[in-house]
């Protein structure tokens, strides 16, 4: 849908990577800590909405961010992160990682200079009045939610798509979709988030060898301990995984 351009210059773009998790989360005796975890929500909740989004909007050339841990006292690292981007065509991005948000409600969005799409799927558009308010351009949206329908349906989700991918890559049959260079891209976003969070100012990208996040121990040795980690259980007596859109029913 952004490859058409018929929502025109992307002008903000967004994620939301909201998730919930209580105190007691951090308990597990690797989580928590920079050593062993490697980070907080950013690198552990957020990383694959990041990756998307990445992929969806491109790497930006300059980061800022504020990191905080809200509510998990049992822990080194982030429980939230928000972070601004700017990209060299002038758009600008937002990031959201958290694990306060109640329901994990969750989202990619792209405000477009003509109309707005998101996932989950959702396509608005306006046009100005006289007096430069807004009123729903309902030929727009139809004209886009026609091209979306026209799309071929996917022939693979979730992880069977990938791991085929990766075999028939393997194998000579067709090229890999997803290489060392794009898992490398989004690290080191998460990493210009954290240098950018933890030094209070911003970071300017590509990282290079000189800046103190660019590496795992610069990480280790640079970011800020929240709070320390004083209980450890080797595993939990029940260990049921519950996400937001079914923990309810």
């Amino acid at each position: 849908m952004l490859a058409a351009g018929l929502i025109g210059r992307v002008l903000q773009a967004q994620v939301d990577s909201f998730w919930w998790r209580g105190p007691n989360y951090y308990d597990l005796w690797w989580r928590g800590t920079w050593e062993k975890e490697g980070g907080g929500c950013t690198m552990n909740h957020a990383v694959h909405h990041l990756d998307l989004f990445k992929w969806l909007r491109g790497m930006p050339t300059e980061v800022q961010a504020v990191l905080a841990n809200l509510s998990h006292a049992n822990s080194e690292v982030e429980d939230f992160a928000a972070a601004t981007l700017r990209y060299a065509d002038g758009g600008i991005g937002q990031i959201t990682a958290s694990l306060v948000h109640h329901g994990e409600a969750q989202q990619l969005a792209f405000q477009g200079e003509r109309a707005s799409v998101a996932v989950p799927w959702q396509v608005q558009a306006a046009r100005a009045r006289a007096n430069g308010f807004p009123e729903a351009n309902a030929v727009l949206v139809k004209e886009i939610q026609s091209f979306y329908d026209a799309q071929p349906p996917l022939t693979d989700e979730g992880h069977e798509g990938q791991i085929a991918n990766v075999l028939a890559a393997v194998e000579g049959r067709e090229p890999l979709l997803v290489d060392g260079r794009q898992g490398r891209q989004t690290l080191e976003l998460i990493s210009a988030i954290y240098q950018a969070g933890h030094q209070r100012g911003p970071v300017k990208l590509p990282l290079t060898p000189a800046d103190p996040f660019y590496t795992r121990a610069g990480i280790r040795q640079h970011a800020r301990r929240f709070h320390q980690k004083t209980r450890n259980v080797a595993a939990f007596a029940h260990n049921e995984i519950t996400l937001g859109r079914d923990y309810g029913a």
